[in-house]
């Protein structure tokens, strides 16, 4: 991973504190959630150290790929934080801290970069917050999707609400949201949850050929792409079409100029 200190990346000691491990190869940034002992349950320190990854990444990562150690993806918040009554702020304090923590969600969604879930076992509250996070995800056979936080006397506060929304529509949504009831992989796939479905063996192997594909692609037209698509469901049909002839404007004039260089 190189100097983490120079690049402003955490050092391996951060790192294990907010239970990740993170390896870069060359385009294709791995962040695994590493808590296997407890299920890969998230604390503060967790979205805070996500954050700091995505703030941090080096300008030639195309790819990121968000894994879990051990039997789950992730069980969610840890809730043995809410023993500690200074583990977060009171009053109008809390706007800003929970806007730190979303900090650890909303880099994946960014245009130069594709992120990737690869989600199995337990993927609950936090976790399937990240999962919706990332712009694909795949899924083993064994997961099992859970919005836990109503139950628990909370809200979903990680970014999750909006993609869940676009994902399985409003109605669902609530459905989901409000039973806290578990969503297993045959359901997921039918309801849009996941892009990729496969047997919980043949995990790693799906995520390695989506990224192959993924990297194939040229980089400054996928970015492009992205940034088009994102913006689609925000914009009219005369608005999308002035997003799809300024990239293409740009794209365009990157050609010739490769071409008479």
């Amino acid at each position: 991973m190189g100097d983490a200190a120079a690049t402003g990346l955490p050092d391996a000691e951060a790192l294990a504190q907010a239970g990740l491990a993170l390896d870069i190869d060359g385009a294709v940034a791995t962040v695994t959630l590493d808590r296997p002992e407890r299920r890969n349950a998230m604390t503060f320190a967790t979205w805070r150290t996500l954050a700091r990854i995505g703030g941090n990444l080096p300008a030639g990562v195309r790819v990121v790929v968000l894994r879990g150690a051990g039997p789950s993806f992730s069980a969610g918040i840890d809730l043995s934080m809410f023993a500690d009554p200074g583990a977060f702020p009171a009053g109008d304090d809390l706007d800003g801290f929970i806007a730190g923590l979303q900090e650890g969600y909303t880099w994946l969604r960014r245009p130069e970069i594709v992120s990737i879930a690869a989600v199995h076992g337990h993927t609950i509250g936090a976790g399937f917050q990240l999962a919706l996070a990332c712009d694909i995800r795949v899924a083993a056979d064994d997961v099992k999707f859970c919005m836990k936080e109503p139950a628990l006397g909370l809200v979903p506060d990680l970014t999750g609400t909006k993609p869940l929304v676009e994902a399985v529509g409003l109605n669902r949504a609530l459905e989901l949201c409000l039973t806290a009831r578990t969503v297993l992989a045959d359901e997921a796939a039918r309801l849009g949850l996941v892009e990729i479905s496969t047997t919980r063996d043949g995990l790693d192997a799906a995520v390695a050929g989506l990224v192959e594909r993924l990297l194939a692609v040229n980089a400054e037209a996928a970015v492009a792409t992205k940034r088009l698509l994102l913006e689609a469901p925000g914009n009219s049909l005369a608005e999308q079409c002035a997003a799809e002839r300024r990239e293409q404007a740009g794209r365009l004039k990157a050609m010739a100029a490769a071409f008479q260089g």
